[in-house]
């Protein structure tokens, strides 16, 4: 069991268990070791776990209790073996609360916003032309200047007249015009950088949008066509490879080939058996050709053109060249764009993922410095950088360097952060950079990190007691990792390295993992009943079954399937229409074709080995062990129970 899967269950199990304020109305529900639990918490927790059919009634109250003072007995050894305190355990903790945390560090508005103008956006392709005039995004402010004033004069001379193309060939430092001129295709959102994708949703067809930057550089977008989306499409294809400027030779080869594909097509043959024998796509021949939804943008414009242009399941299009070679393209299933509720889940992963939650993290910074007063002075960033020097971008600066300055850089509620503190993250985060930006630049960005991640660290800081939700699930994660690390030590590693205590377990319960009745057999599918007749005249001369399916499946690999194994009443169908006797059944017709039965030995009932068993005892051992804990722990800590509060738990 991995720590996940217990994490989760831990999670289930407890639902909210923080301890919170005990008002003096919240009765105790019961005392463990001393620990009061108030009716309050357990009332929550259990509620939480029965929300399915909310049967409150006594029983299941009660049941219920047990379970939980298990899981708090548990949790109870495990603080007192401090294993809270081991620095793997706390390490692992900060590692989760980061990630817990980052729900409540963004502007949960402007995500909502960012998320609804994805999927408004989605629904119009866009297709555009660009220019991009490179530069980096640590270019010092001449070099940034000079970029962005290039690309200024190159969007003039078009509006003056030149055409776009000319001038995306002429001047586009994208190494992918010498192909396609500049002409990028369509696209939809979510499929190119945001302040580019921004840009282009925001320029009419026809026209130029003004000069954007990316972490590329400097663009000049010119949108050429826009229509509604697409939607997404599901196709097997058959592919042929051909490399481009491939010799003569080979492109007839190839052509040949896929034309070949297209008249058995024609004449009735299975696309996909097709896709199995011919097609040069290994990743998809297994399935038949079949290919994942993919919409807009995702594949080559030739095969996405093609794909596209099939109207019905079934359609098969016309072999169709592109940079891999040959395609014959079988739609199977078309839909449109999704609703906006049937994709919010998942944009909303994609939008964190993406550059634009900058945006929603930048509005959570602006509001944490507003909340807690944040107040910065601007001299002590000039007095910094008179302390760092060309050993900052070869990764060498030292802190030492500023151990004159003293002065606080900036305050934010009732915590200043100096300059010693920011020479320290200065220090750790710089990085070497070949000579390819300014120290005062790096210094200017590490300052910019360093306040974010300040603000958002005492955000952070504040979160227990500003968000009761966040401080139980914290108590949750505390527990239920104490949880796995205890219970692996107790019961699921000792259950797997105790081999000698599995063998005793084994030995006294043998009688609870027992085979049935089973026959030992072949089963021969044939696909008709001259199939058949084939076979059983084979097998008089050929006892090997791989080389009598090859002799029986020149023609077709349809001809004939094989299957051997052990089989009990119920594990397949064939199996229990026939006589349990040794030896050849008689022919019978199932599933359109034909099937017959080989016996080579009916197995009697009896105990399964250990090693047959290895999976069930073991499951079997670790609940002996984990019962025989619990009645230690119940041992070790005094469990009082007020059964009057348990009762006022329940449905009346």
């Amino acid at each position: 069991m991995n720590r996940t899967t217990i994490l989760c269950a831990a999670l289930l199990f407890l639902g909210s268990l923080a301890a919170v304020a005990q008002q003096k109305s919240d009765a105790i529900i019961l005392n463990i070791a001393g620990e009061d639990i108030p009716k309050s918490e357990f009332e929550r927790v259990f509620k939480k776990n029965n929300t399915k059919d909310n049967n409150y009634d006594q029983k299941a109250v009660n049941d219920y209790l047990q379970l939980y003072i298990n899981y708090k007995l548990k949790v109870r050894e495990a603080l007192e073996l401090g294993m809270d305190t081991v620095k793997s355990f706390v390490d692992e903790l900060a590692g989760y609360r980061k990630q817990l945390a980052q729900p409540y560090l963004v502007d949960k508005q402007v995500s909502e916003q960012l998320i609804r103008e994805a999927y408004d956006r989605m629904k119009t392709d866009l297709r555009a032309s660009h220019i991009l005039i490179k530069c980096d995004q640590n270019a010092l402010p001449k070099d940034t200047l000079e970029a962005f004033n290039k690309a200024n004069r190159i969007r003039s001379e078009i509006q003056k007249g030149m055409d776009f193309t000319a001038a995306a060939k002429k001047y586009s430092e994208d190494p992918s015009v010498k192909d396609n001129g500049g002409d990028l295709g369509y696209f939809s959102a979510m499929q190119m950088v945001y302040p580019f994708e921004s840009a282009a949703y925001s320029t009419k067809v026809g026209e130029l949008s003004s000069v954007i930057r990316t972490r590329f550089g400097y663009h000049i977008v010119k949108v050429t066509d826009s229509r509604s989306a697409q939607g997404e499409v599901h196709v097997a294809h058959i592919m042929v490879k051909l490399a481009a400027g491939a010799k003569e030779e080979d492109s007839l080869k190839a052509t040949q080939k896929i034309n070949e594909i297209a008249g058995k097509i024609k004449a009735g043959e299975k696309f996909e058996d097709l896709a199995r024998q011919f097609s040069d796509d290994q990743s998809s021949s297994k399935a038949g050709g079949t290919l994942p939804w993919f919409g807009t943008g995702r594949m080559v414009p030739e095969f996405e053109k093609a794909a596209f242009a099939l109207k019905n399941a079934g359609d098969v299009s016309e072999p169709v060249r592109t940079s891999y070679g040959w395609h014959i393209i079988k739609m199977m299933e078309r839909k449109p764009l999704a609703s906006y509720e049937e994709m919010q889940n998942d944009l909303k992963g994609r939008v964190q993922k993406d550059s634009r939650s900058e945006l929603s993290k930048s509005s959570m910074i602006n509001r944490v410095k507003s909340k807690y007063a944040f107040k910065e002075n601007p001299k002590t960033r000039d007095e910094f950088n008179k302390v760092v020097d060309s050993t900052l971008t070869q990764g060498k600066w030292t802190a030492d360097r500023a151990s004159a300055l003293k002065s606080v850089m900036f305050s934010l509620g009732n915590k200043s952060y100096t300059q010693q503190d920011f020479a320290t993250y200065v220090a750790d985060h710089q990085s070497k950079r070949g000579g390819t930006i300014a120290p005062q630049v790096m210094v200017s960005n590490l300052y910019n990190e360093w306040v974010n991640e300040s603000v958002l660290a005492y955000e952070e800081s504040k979160l227990d007691s500003l968000y009761p939700d966040f401080r139980n699930l914290m108590q949750e994660y505390r527990d239920g990792i104490l949880l796995f690390e205890l219970t692996d030590k107790k019961v699921w590693s000792k259950a797997v390295k105790d081999t000698a205590g599995l063998k005793s377990f084994y030995e006294a319960n043998k009688a609870k993992y027992p085979w049935p009745d089973r026959l030992d057999a072949t089963i021969y599918t044939c696909a008709n009943a001259d199939i058949a007749k084939q076979v059983h005249k084979l097998m008089k001369t050929v006892d090997d079954v791989d080389t009598l399916m090859s002799r029986i499946n020149k023609t077709s690999q349809l001809n004939l399937q094989v299957k051997t194994g052990k089989f009990a009443k119920g594990d397949n169908d064939v199996i229990d229409k026939i006589e349990w006797k040794k030896g050849l059944s008689k022919d019978m017709p199932h599933n359109n074709q034909v099937v017959f039965v080989d016996v080579h030995n009916v197995l009697p009932a009896g105990p399964k080995s250990l090693d047959e068993a290895k999976g069930l005892v073991t499951a079997d051992y670790q609940s002996s062990l984990e019962k025989e804990w619990i009645e230690q722990l119940r041992s070790k800590y005094a469990v009082k129970i007020n059964q009057d509060v348990v009762d006022s738990v329940a449905n009346k």
